[in-house]
């Protein structure tokens, strides 16, 4: 008759601590707080490690326990990813954080000057629980962020008519200060870690916007393109200091994709502008299959990429006045005037070094260079002429991946 009484207080202490764990999970109290009432109902030092969070924490505060959180850390790790992992020492109790057949985590009992009591499980069970509980709060908040960075970058993709105001006011709540301007990325993507695109992102550039848009620009089932706002860096130059951050940014990516960036935009006005920019920039670099280039990101290529983003009508007529002509001849009859006029311009028109360069005779290079005369009415030869075609030619790459086919 004595032990229904004891076991009746039992149930109650475990539902008082479940309801005192879960206010705490839904109070933003955290991880912290669970481990906490963990620790205290058993007695002992408790940790917590949810990798998926990236958290770890272990209670009570103070607690030599602490010293080893990075041992911890990794062992859990190693059992969320089925890797061979062997329990650390002083381990007394071991429970997994488990959603359905998926371990996210574990509480773990650390041993102490004491042997853990019989009710130590069931404690740490319900510490369990709440932390799956913060897991999917967690997850839940990031969803809902994810679909505000993603519906804000579509909106300026589509180039929605927002005000200043609101594009300010939209990229404060997603903890992106536009406020003095920003430049946007485009990056296409030929891994399978969009995610860890992302966090490199906001790792580099704090403050940073960043979202991964599934399918690409096309939809379908690519790895997709990750779209970023890097926001002036807090500096004097402010234009100088974020385009050096962006370009070591963009530099550290490549391994995971194609990287494009706009030039530094001041006023948060022209941001729709500045994504269009990254995406004929990227555009180029993955039609070219080049890596970053210093030279399509700076001078007269940013220029142009400019002029486009907000006037493709004016770079469009450029390069029909000066060497649409020879592009279309060379479709038509398989030549390369193109390629000749651009070798004789790199070899700052040195007819040898032109010949050398695209292995032919110096009298066909003489005989190319005078059909880019007949075709385009500029001649090669005189130094503003050459100014024109040079400037159609870089018209003609940043383009050439918009043209028809």
């Amino acid at each position: 008759m004595v032990a229904a009484p004891a076991a009746a207080t039992l149930v109650e202490r475990l539902r008082g601590l479940h309801l005192r764990m879960v206010d705490a999970v839904l109070a933003g109290d955290g991880l912290d707080r669970v481990a906490e009432l963990a620790a205290e109902a058993v007695g002992g030092s408790v940790a917590i490690v949810v990798p998926r969070l990236g958290s770890a924490v272990v209670a009570p505060h103070g607690s030599p326990a602490a010293e080893r959180l990075g041992e911890l850390r990794r062992y859990v790790a190693d059992c969320v990813q089925d890797r061979p992992a062997h329990t650390p020492r002083g381990v007394a109790i071991e429970i997994p954080i488990a959603s359905g057949d998926e371990t996210v985590g574990a509480v773990l009992l650390l041993e102490g000057g004491t042997a853990p009591t019989v009710e130590a499980a069931e404690y740490l069970h319900l510490a369990a629980v709440a932390s799956l509980t913060e897991v999917a709060v967690e997850e839940a908040r990031d969803e809902v962020e994810q679909n505000l960075r993603g519906s804000f970058l579509e909106d300026l993709r589509a180039g929605s008519d927002l005000t200043p105001e609101e594009l300010v006011r939209r990229g404060a709540r997603l903890g992106c200060d536009l406020s003095r301007g920003a430049i946007a990325l485009c990056a296409e993507l030929h891994s399978d870690r969009p995610r860890h695109v992302v966090a490199t992102i906001a790792e580099d550039l704090p403050g940073a916007l960043a979202q991964h848009m599934e399918g690409g620009p096309g939809g379908g089932t690519q790895p997709g393109r990750v779209y970023a706002l890097l926001p002036a860096v807090p500096v004097d130059d402010a234009a100088e200091a974020t385009l050096a951050a962006a370009a070591r940014l963009a530099t550290r990516l490549q391994r995971h994709g194609t990287v494009g960036l706009s030039s530094f935009y001041a006023d948060p006005a022209e941001l729709g502008r500045a994504v269009q920019e990254a995406e004929l920039v990227l555009d180029v670099l993955t039609v070219s299959g080049e890596p970053i280039s210093e030279d399509i990101n700076q001078g007269t290529y940013r220029l142009l990429f400019r002029v486009l983003a907000s006037h493709p009508e004016e770079v469009r007529s450029f390069y029909e006045d000066t060497v649409a002509p020879v592009v279309r001849y060379d479709d038509q009859y398989r030549t390369d005037l193109v390629g000749t006029l651009e070798a004789y311009l790199a070899a700052n028109c040195h007819m040898s070094a032109t010949a050398a360069a695209i292995h032919a005779h110096r009298h066909t290079v003489a005989y190319r260079l005078e059909r880019v005369r007949d075709l385009t009415g500029l001649d090669p030869m005189q130094s503003e002429d050459r100014e024109r075609l040079g400037l159609g030619l870089k018209a003609y790459r940043i383009i050439a991946p918009r043209l028809p086919r």
